[in-house]
């Protein structure tokens, strides 16, 4: 999958969260001749947004190299996704990791963030792995065209959320711990439709930065994954499905991504064994866009 013209049939979604279940055709959560290798054996890794594309994804890597994984999803619109999920983890499971576990929640308010982290602590005890992932993007032909509610909408769940999730997890979190955060292609090389969701990747970008520094002393690392085009339910739930027939043909390798071509860079940002001398970086899977940054 080097590169070619992938083309994914028309199609669109009238609602968010989209739901991965509804795509044809549906993501790739595992990469073609994975082999795991207990990078994450004995951690607890929770992942925002974890139901479907990259963190579905995630979730499952997670799984093989052996960590316990909770996710979260949103209850009433992603059900499905999430048991989906939930069941794949259960078959990756090693031996020595506990069942998996799902968490639904709204992330966009501090009181669901914080309810999300003890229901993991409560079940597992503590939090070695956090990702926030957890994300929402509208279209917008004009910055007109983009109200207050909106706006409060994108930040909340992009990136207020993010701040939330580490607020309540850090106190579970010991030296060795690490966060990672999902940024985007487009926080770097911007993008005139996505313009407040744009405007939230790149804060991200800058709090990866700023909270690595914060947290150096404490022996936990903060990175971030910056993907180009990838193959997740944003996409029929943000595009048209004309958009959807052209996604990623734009980047140099000429097609999207699927989700499974993401989720390594997670893997060794999270293995204290493969990225222990990473903090405050951004790791750019994006099938060969230049960035700077």
């Amino acid at each position: 999958m080097a590169s070619g013209g992938q083309q994914f049939p028309a199609q669109h979604q009238e609602t968010q969260p989209g739901k991965e279940h509804a795509m044809h055709p549906t993501p790739h959560a595992t990469p073609h001749q994975y082999t795991p290798s207990n990078k994450l054996q004995g951690k607890v890794a929770l992942v925002t947004g974890g139901d479907s594309g990259i963190g579905r994804a995630v979730c499952h890597l997670f799984a093989l190299e052996g960590a316990t994984v909770a996710f979260t999803y949103v209850k009433g619109q992603e059900d499905k996704d999430a048991e989906d999920t939930l069941n794949l983890l259960k078959q990756a499971k090693t031996s020595d990791a506990k069942d998996p576990l799902s968490v639904p929640a709204d992330l966009g308010f501090e009181e669901n963030c914080k309810k999300v982290v003890d229901a993991v602590v409560n079940a597992f005890g503590r939090i070695d792995v956090l990702v926030n992932n957890a994300a929402e993007q509208y279209t917008a032909p004009s910055v007109e065209n983009i109200d207050e509610p909106r706006i409060e909408r994108v930040f909340r769940t992009n990136i207020f959320a993010n701040f939330f999730m580490v607020r309540h997890a850090l106190p579970h979190m010991k030296e060795g711990s690490c966060i990672i955060n999902s940024t985007s292609v487009n926080a770097y090389k911007g993008n005139a439709k996505l313009l407040d969701y744009t405007s939230t990747k790149g804060a991200i970008v800058a709090y990866t930065r700023g909270l690595a520094l914060q947290l150096v002393s404490r022996g936990i690392r903060v990175n971030g994954v910056a993907p180009g085009p990838v193959w997740t339910p944003l996409i029929p739930a943000s595009f048209s499905a004309d958009e959807c027939e052209q996604f990623g043909k734009q980047v140099p390798m000429g097609r999207a991504a699927q989700p499974s071509e993401i989720a390594p860079s997670y893997v060794f940002l999270a293995s204290s064994v493969d990225s222990s001398y990473f903090t405050g970086q951004v790791l750019h899977p994006n099938g060969g866009v230049i960035v700077n940054g």
